[in-house]
């Protein structure tokens, strides 16, 4: 549901800022590449010391990942972790709204 829930998210925004912007779809690749390497896919999320984890949560990805690999491989989730990436989550699909309905009565003009 999470994971849905920010793929669509991302993808409203960014559909509706490239319309205006034609210049995001060439930005958007390495957007994803940089946000890739900032997430925890090729590493677990020890990794990050614990002092800057609830920060490092602010990325959405970070309690998502999590929590899908508790639930795989076993163990207790992080919960800390997963609230602040579902309160990102919470703040980036607000922004995502509030872009797609300010810039949605120009769409037809533009294309």
């Amino acid at each position: 549901g999470l994971l849905f829930l920010l793929a669509s998210v991302v993808g409203i925004m960014f559909s509706a800022l490239n319309v205006r912007f034609r210049d995001v779809k060439f930005a958007l690749p390495f957007f994803l590449q940089i946000w890739m390497l900032a997430s925890p896919i090729f590493y677990p999320v020890s990794f990050v010391p614990e002092k800057w984890r609830l920060l490092w949560a602010i990325n959405p990805l970070v309690g998502i990942l999590d929590l899908w690999r508790t639930m795989l491989f076993g163990g207790l989730p992080d919960w800390p972790l997963i609230m602040v990436s579902s309160g990102s989550l919470l703040v980036i699909t607000t922004i995502s709204i509030a872009i797609f309905r300010y810039m949605e009565d120009d769409f037809a003009d533009v294309l």
